[in-house]
């Protein structure tokens, strides 16, 4: 037998195809970024909650029994409980405006359900709208030589001192400035891609349809109320109450005339979402028609209806039946433009977070 002697092999020179171990896969979340407040918002949250001040300490001076601002045969010192409820109320509605501003700017704020939100600042709108527009162009109308107004609106004693009215206003102004901007910034951020985009890229959606014909409704509907403001801003005194007829004056013209701009612009803003015209205009430009319409319509609307029903006073200052049916006929119109198209941006949201769906 024979043996072969071999040499011992030599080394390989090909490096072995894995000679480092592999960079470690990151598997859970990548880590956020702390949560800062830039200097626009930390100014306009400030702002919000300072602006609350002077009305809720005049409320809670006035639950405590004083009688500051309030003139000797005014109507609110007759009152009673139900004017210390609504003063409880509203010291109440004043605290969601500093709730909403720490929502807006607190990172809790971000996981808040979506309607939690919306709606507070869909009522908030409703309510100061009103006040920031009508209340400047009252004071320009009386700069230029208007008659201005008793603070009661009717022709009975006065209702506060004219000076209550500049500071309670001058703060809803700030409130509403403030709030409409941290809402802006907040909704950028979080709902931003639902109106990007122009009126005609605008997918058919299945509340498409619902919205023509709530929209057809609306239009419909608004025609009493939108007639109404504008004839009584025009000088008509058909369904009014003594007191306002008697107590007419550039005060009153203005505020009928800004209640009817804002039952046109909720409905132009619904029709141009439902039938697409003007398609080369930009998308948010009907969404903030039917949001600050919508808002102003029906929760105005529904603020007149609930203190001519609960309100107290000179009967000759009380609303009549067809003031009222006006003010709910508002809700009415609010209402149905509102719903519709606040299911469209639902809609158009649920198909922008799957693959299939779509970023305007």
């Amino acid at each position: 037998m024979t043996t072969t002697n071999r040499a011992p092999a030599e080394p390989s020179t090909v490096p072995s195809p894995v000679e480092h171990p592999p960079p470690a896969v990151p598997t859970g979340p990548p880590p956020k970024a702390p949560y800062r407040v830039g200097p626009v918002r930390a100014v306009a949250r400030v702002l919000a909650v300072a602006a609350c001040v002077p009305y809720v300490g005049l409320k809670l001076a006035w639950l405590a029994g004083s009688r500051l601002g309030i003139p000797v045969g005014s109507p609110l010192l007759d009152g009673g409980t139900v004017l210390a409820v609504g003063n409880a109320a509203m010291v109440l509605m004043v605290g969601c405006v500093v709730v909403l501003a720490l929502l807006l700017t607190r990172p809790w704020g971000l996981r808040v359900p979506a309607w939690l939100l919306v709606v507070p600042m869909w009522v908030a709108s409703g309510l100061l709208l009103p006040v920031m527009t009508a209340y400047p162009l009252q004071t320009a109308v009386r700069l230029l030589g208007g008659d201005g107004g008793r603070t009661s609106g009717g022709a009975g004693d006065p209702f506060l001192e004219p000076w209550v009215f500049g500071v309670v206003h001058g703060g809803f102004i700030v409130q509403g400035l403030a709030l409409g901007t941290l809402f802006a910034l907040y909704a950028r951020e979080r709902w931003g891609h639902l109106w990007q985009g122009r009126l005609r890229d605008l997918p058919v959606l299945p509340a498409s349809p619902v919205l023509r014909v709530t929209a057809v409704a609306a239009a419909l509907a608004a025609l009493a109320p939108g007639l109404a403001h504008l004839l009584w801003a025009a000088g008509s005194t058909a369904g009014l109450d003594e007191g306002r007829v008697a107590g007419r004056t550039s005060d009153f013209h203005v505020l009928e005339a800004v209640d009817a701009l804002f039952v046109a612009a909720a409905v132009t803003g619904a029709l141009l979402l439902a039938f697409r015209r003007g398609g080369r205009l930009p998308l948010r430009v009907p969404l903030v028609l039917v949001w600050a319409g919508s808002a102003q319509v029906a929760c105005w609307g529904g603020w007149l209806a609930l203190a001519a029903l609960v309100g107290a006073g000179d009967v000759a200052d009380r609303p009549t039946t067809a003031m009222v049916l006006i003010y709910a006929g508002q809700m009415l119109v609010g209402t149905l433009i509102a719903l519709p198209v606040a299911r469209l941006l639902a809609e158009r949201a649920a198909a922008a977070s799957t693959p299939s769906g779509f970023r305007a």
